[in-house]
């Protein structure tokens, strides 16, 4: 019994740790669209909230998704929220990445994370998964897939956390 207890003291701070550190998005190295490197620890906007969007070319929810935010953007830039969106897309897919953010039109921050460190650090295990940060960086709200309307429901969660800002 005392051994048990010996272990769980051990293994108590390690377990607030790993919680808290959940709740950060990690510092990492991946890429603008144009092939440079940069960490994640530039990511944010300016003591506001901001969104972080993993998706891929091939996932039809992702496109959708994009596209709904997309139609209502500068609703959420009048709040002064962004959207940095981040490529999933492997070696394979990659290359179409570029044409299709251009040919839509989207004005987010884009970013590839082609190994895919992100994506695990972060435990994404489909696509679209998108995290709502708060304006010190905490992850306060994440889903996964999309449906109709969740874009509205993002907007009125980022207005509700400026609020309690």
């Amino acid at each position: 019994m005392k051994k048990f207890f010996v272990t769980l003291l051990f293994l108590l701070p390690l377990t607030v740790v790993l919680a808290q550190s959940n709740n950060q998005l990690p510092v990492m190295v991946i890429k603008t669209l144009d092939g440079r490197e940069v960490s994640t620890s530039v990511f944010e906007n300016e003591g506001k909230p901001y969104v972080v969007s993993f998706w891929a070319t091939w996932c039809r929810p992702c496109l959708k998704e994009l596209t709904a935010i997309d139609e209502i953007y500068e609703d959420w830039k009048e709040l002064g929220v962004k959207l940095i969106a981040i490529s999933t897309d492997d070696a394979r897919t990659r290359a179409n990445v570029m044409p299709m953010v251009s040919g839509r039109g989207w004005d987010f921050e884009f970013y590839l994370d082609e190994n895919g460190d992100l994506k695990r650090a972060m435990g994404v295990n489909m696509v679209p998964h998108t995290f709502i940060l708060n304006g010190k960086g905490e992850v306060v709200y994440q889903h996964t897939s999309f449906s109709d309307g969740m874009e509205w429901e993002m907007y009125d969660k980022l207005k509700a956390l400026l609020e309690d800002e």
